[in-house]
């Protein structure tokens, strides 16, 4: 429990007088030893920065002395102009509360995480006679044993389909199998043993299920050499079919092992950790071991507000497991400030032990040199991407008369078929390249608009996006305001947009129309500016280049999201609108009929027969039907 500790007077004109080293010592008299977590603020009342302490007092009083601060804290000190602060019972506390408002709050002095994406998992479900495999992501509600995490949906996805081969397991939905009359092509590519329609016994599936997950708990020693002695025993009984089966299992088998790469035999469940530090840029690499098996690798690139290796790591160790699951083991490549407490504040998360190393020799150092070599490789790769990007975002400020290099370039677009499904697109990018954690999809809603007004989807999509950000940030006090937004269309829709930015007071935002040239070729593209003549790049400008590729990528972003709500409500059954119909129900009643065409035509009695129908329910499903109109 945490009890806030208002600071003293900062209300007061003296107060808001004082900055810097005076400012932080006036706080000192109000303070006591306690742990807890303060906030430095500068003149706008932006969190410049938040830390935890073992004891208030001693921490603020170092910031009170003038000398002895690395120049990143001596600039922080400088624009601050009040605290705040909060008291915990304990350091542990006071080191999760304090990530949770890192997170929560991003100042601009602290280390930053600034990929936070949650890791895929597979899962063997566990309410079904016949479990299924699958990927999983996200909250772990549904009943089942969960393996992982993995690096990436690529990793889960590559492990999985030589699982299939390797064990035969379903992938199916619940649905799908319950109302299947024939095998599915998984059975005949040999990637499913087709439970359901009785091609193997109950036990036999289990016996696979289990051989599965024992092969991800990492208790799959002698599950090859089992499987070879199986293989010649059927072929010595003249059984080659099923030999064969057996052949095509152990080589899936090997071919998970191979593709892991890394396989360490004294780690049997951690997380590596490696950072490398260049110039003011960090990358981190985390390399995932489950079941002794290498489940893929993670690079990130934190912010780092200059600040050294150790600050950096457990930075970066806070806000990462602050919504995942720790393994038993965490190895570092350096030792963070505070190992124990980080250990402790971990342990707490999830009831168990875990262990925090900064191995110097053996297996466990092996492992932190290749990570730390894929972290020097990825930052020297991100350094020379980023290099190039700032040469054309300031080639884009200077086709444009731009005041300087946009941070954040928003691109729009609207994709429909006769002004059906139609969605707008947008995709950001910036001096890191493409932004996609910022990609927003807008799902048009005007009713009075004529099918296909391109103009009118373009208003109000803009329209939508400004009003919440000026809900959201009026001051525009953080980066998600965009210096330069880019338009799919010529005159028309460049009038049409500029129009809704005067209406939304954003006119000083600059904008741009980008136009397909003659006959439609790429190279041919003008660019369309309120109250000035178009004009075109050359031929071979790298400028152009940049520009095509961000119209390609929000054409292919809005094309894939107006095909996804297309093909969403294609598959949208006339029984999910029944109130009362739910999954299975819907399912009995497809079962019955065949189809829900059926259902509609269906007689009073003929559905009081279906199984979980009563007469009352019946009612509802015939007067959907019948009462329309």
């Amino acid at each position: 429990m945490t009890d806030a500790m208002p600071p003293s007077n900062d209300t007061s004109e003296d107060a808001e007088a004082i900055t810097g080293h005076a400012c932080v010592h006036s706080y000192l008299k109000t303070l006591d030893n306690s742990p807890g977590v303060y906030r430095m603020l500068d003149a706008q009342q932006r969190v410049l920065y938040v830390g935890k302490a073992r004891a208030l007092k001693k921490r603020v009083s170092n910031y009170a002395n003038p000398n002895g601060h690395v120049p990143r804290i001596s600039r922080m000190i400088s624009e601050t102009t009040s605290m705040m602060f909060l008291t915990t019972k304990t350091e542990t506390e006071a080191l999760l509360l304090e990530q949770n408002l890192i997170k929560q709050l991003k100042p601009k002095y602290n280390v930053l995480l600034r990929d936070d994406k949650s890791f895929p998992n597979i899962l063997v479900t566990t309410q079904h006679g016949f479990p299924q495999i699958k990927k999983h992501r996200g909250a772990k509600r549904e009943k089942g044993s969960y393996y992982g995490p993995f690096a990436s949906a690529g990793a889960v996805n590559r492990t999985l389909n030589q699982l299939q081969r390797a064990f035969l397991l379903r992938n199916c939905s619940d649905s799908d199998f319950e109302t299947r009359s024939r095998p599915c092509l998984q059975y005949q590519i040999k990637r499913c043993a087709a439970p359901c329609v009785g091609k193997i016994s109950d036990k036999e599936y289990s016996k696979l299920v289990k051989d599965a997950q024992n092969f991800l708990s990492g208790r799959s020693t002698n599950m090859q050499e089992k499987l070879a002695e199986q293989m010649q025993q059927a072929s010595d009984e003249m059984e080659f079919e099923r030999a064969a089966a057996l052949r095509d299992r152990i080589r899936a088998l090997t071919q998970v092992q191979t593709a892991q790469g890394i396989n360490p035999h004294t780690v049997s469940e951690a997380d590596i950790i490696a950072l490398h530090l260049e110039h003011g840029q960090a990358c981190v690499q985390v390399f995932f071991i489950r079941a002794n098996q290498n489940w893929g690798n993670r690079d990130f690139y934190p912010k780092t507000a200059n600040a050294a290796e150790a600050e950096i790591l457990q930075a970066f160790m806070g806000q990462f497991y602050g919504d995942k699951e720790p393994p038993r083991q965490i190895i570092l490549s350096h030792a963070i400030e505070d190992p124990d407490l980080m250990a402790d504040a971990l342990g707490q998360k999830i009831n168990r032990k875990v262990e925090i190393l900064t191995p110097q020799r053996g297996e466990k150092q092996e492992l932190v040199t290749g990570a730390l070599r894929n972290a020097r490789e990825s930052l020297a790769r991100k350094m020379s991407e980023t290099a190039t990007q700032a040469k054309l975002l300031q080639g884009v400020a200077d086709a444009f008369n731009l005041d300087a290099p946009p941070k954040r370039i928003e691109v729009y677009d609207n994709s429909h078929i006769s002004g059906t499904n139609a969605v707008g697109g947008m995709i950001v990018a910036g001096p890191e390249g493409f932004m996609r954690n910022q990609y927003r999809k807008f799902n048009i809603k005007g009713e009075d608009l004529v099918p296909g007004d391109d103009f009118g989807m373009m208003k109000e999509v803009l329209g939508r996006r400004f009003k919440r950000l000026q809900k959201e940030d009026p001051d525009r006090k953080t980066d998600m305001w965009p210096d330069l937004l880019l338009i799919d269309g010529g005159a028309g829709q460049v009038s049409a947009v500029r129009q809704i930015m005067r209406e939304m007071n954003v006119e000083d935002i600059a904008m741009v129309g980008v136009a397909k040239g003659e006959d439609r070729d790429a190279g041919k593209e003008e660019f369309h500016r309120t109250g000035k003549r178009p004009f075109s790049l050359r031929h071979n400008d790298p400028v152009l280049y940049f520009i095509q590729r961000m119209r390609d990528e929000v054409h292919r972003f809005a094309i894939g999201t107006h095909r996804a709500k297309r093909a969403k409500s294609q598959m949208k059954n006339p029984l999910d609108e029944i109130e009362g119909v739910g999954p299975k129900r819907k399912r009995a009643l497809l079962l019955h009929f065949g189809s829900a065409k059926a259902v509609s035509r269906a007689n009073l009695s003929d559905l009081m027969s279906v199984e979980g129908v009563s007469e009352a329910m019946a009612q509802t499903i015939y007067d959907h039907f019948h009462e329309k109109g």
